[in-house]
């Protein structure tokens, strides 16, 4: 044989080997056309599913978000019925004849404790500055000014409502009265 006798084709490992088909694949274009758009009709059926899944999550979180807010103050209440409880005996104990105002004060003194130390545990913390700190408008709201001499000028001279913080955040400012300084005399003529 010669070599222009030679069949036409190259041993498979020849780097100059011609392109194999895909196993699988024709070379008919309708079969890829099929192949093709059943791809498609796949690929949109998983963004269908994708879609509804996304949504699902989302409608979802909303919910439980809602339920989270609607009963996050549930274990905060719990702790304050007690104190609610005693109160209400508190107010019966008022109620009977003879009773003595020092245990209706002791026993109104333990119920205020009881709550306050129920608010403490869930993250509150009372904002009550001492006479003579450094007003902190962050957490301290001024009312007035009032002379002292006692009081250096712009500290607090007196807290008529405390304030509060819940986890580190303000919920309300302590409100205070602010020293002025010593009073100013007034010039006769």
């Amino acid at each position: 044989m010669t070599a222009s006798e030679q069949p036409d084709v190259l041993p498979p490992d020849s780097p100059v080997a011609p392109a194999q088909p895909a196993p699988g694949a024709s070379a008919d274009p309708a079969a890829q056309l099929a192949a093709a758009k059943k791809e498609a009709a796949d690929n949109y059926d998983r963004f269908l599913r994708t879609t509804a899944d996304l949504e699902n999550f989302r409608r979802r979180t909303v919910r439980e978000k809602e339920d989270l807010r609607q009963f996050a103050i549930a274990r905060v209440l719990e702790d304050l019925l007690p104190a609610l409880d005693n109160l209400a005996l508190g107010l019966a104990a008022t109620k009977q004849p003879g009773a003595d105002m020092k245990v209706l004060t002791g026993g109104i003194e333990m119920v205020f404790g009881q709550l306050k130390s129920a608010l403490v545990q869930h993250g509150l913390k009372e904002i009550s500055p001492a006479v003579g700190e450094s007003f902190d408008p962050h957490q301290h709201e001024s009312l007035s000014h009032q002379p002292s001499t006692e009081v250096p000028v712009e500290h607090v001279l007196n807290v008529v409502r405390p304030g509060y913080m819940l986890n580190g955040r303000l919920l309300r400012p302590a409100s205070v009265v602010l020293s002025g300084g010593p009073a100013k005399e007034e010039k006769k003529h």
